[in-house]
């Protein structure tokens, strides 16, 4: 049994730093594509960045790209996202994924994606 577990989430200032982690359990990640979304209240998902099965490939959503850097420890199963310059309007429950689609974006495939419960990013003004 797949379980996906995130962490790191929290209160920070704008301008400010946090590093969400993800470990999942029962699949090796290497194999797959994994990724980050977001989805803000009243708002609709968003994928924020996701890397290829080899590491070779990562993508970025514009809101985020040069703020945020994505990367995946194989030994640990676990995947991160360093997230720098925080803004109010990154304020969202941020889930991690795998076995998404990554490509020109991060896209959940219905069906044989993985997804854990999500951890709140709330960044103040």
């Amino acid at each position: 049994q797949v379980q996906v577990v995130e962490s790191g989430g929290g209160l920070v200032q704008a301008g400010g730093s946090l590093r969400l982690s993800c470990t999942i359990a029962g699949l090796t990640l290497i194999n797959y594509n994994e990724g980050w979304f977001r989805q803000a209240t009243g708002k609709e998902r968003e994928g924020v960045s996701c890397i290829s099965w080899n590491g070779g490939f990562t993508y970025y959503s514009g809101s985020v790209k040069g703020r945020f850097t994505i990367s995946r420890d194989n030994v640990k199963n676990t995947l991160y996202l360093q997230m720098n310059s925080l803004k109010p309007e990154d304020t969202a429950m941020y889930y991690c994924a795998a076995r998404i689609w990554c490509g020109t974006t991060a896209q959940d495939l219905p069906g044989s994606a993985y997804w854990g419960q999500g951890t709140q990013v709330t960044v103040s003004s």
